[in-house]
């Protein structure tokens, strides 16, 4: 089992990885407002199966063959920029909302929720490089079942992202609330989504292995 004081650490970090907006959360957000607390929570689902998928990869050592073979590692990679962009066009295209401007939407059965969750976890490759260097920093070979310990690990990423999540799907409301009366800020809201979106999209696109 690894020491107290490691999980500690690894629990800090896992928070400010989760505390970083990303298309996850945004996506989340989005479903949240549309369909409501409950649209949220299952897309949350789907979200957390992607992590789930990518622990068990690295914990087995899959990834790391992922990550040998270019051309999985660059569609995946590429998968995920254009689906950056496509938020981003979504947010600043002319007639576009903010994710927290509150709509009328038709809405998507549980399953669709939940497969979108997943995908959008999926269609990010830093998460699969995350777990391959981060990880192995809070190992401790001496310790022995190293298999063991990455579940450990692994599990306490999940755990504090699905709780996090959790929160800002059940109090999104209240953001959007604040929002409602005040349309100067939905744009500029919508308009800063948008860049950074775009941003995040151009340098993923752009990125390449360590």
């Amino acid at each position: 089992m690894p020491a107290a004081a490691s999980l500690a650490a690894f629990a800090l970090v896992a928070l400010g990885m989760v505390l970083t907006p990303g298309p996850n959360m945004i996506y989340l957000i989005s479903r949240s407002l549309c369909q409501g607390p409950m649209a949220g929570l299952t897309s949350l689902i789907g979200v957390a199966l992607g992590f789930l998928v990518y622990m068990l990869s690295a914990a087995f050592g899959i990834t790391a063959l992922l990550l040998a073979v270019p051309y999985a590692y660059d569609a995946l990679r590429i998968g995920g920029a254009l689906y950056l962009l496509y938020l981003a066009w979504q947010a600043v295209r002319p007639g576009g909302r903010s994710a927290f401007e509150m709509r009328n939407l038709a809405k998507d059965p549980p399953r669709r929720l939940f497969l979108m969750g997943f995908a959008t976890s999926l269609l990010n490759p830093k998460i699969a490089v995350l777990y391959l260097s981060l990880l192995p920093q809070f190992i401790d070979p001496a310790l022995g079942h190293i298999f063991f310990q990455s579940i450990v690990f692994g599990t306490i990423q999940i755990v504090t992202s699905v709780t996090v999540n959790a929160l800002f799907v059940l109090t999104v409301g209240s953001i959007a609330a604040f929002l409602a009366g005040r349309p100067a800020w939905l744009s500029v809201q919508r308009w800063l989504m948008g860049g950074v979106l775009g941003a995040l999209a151009v340098r993923m696109a752009m990125d390449s292995r360590r």
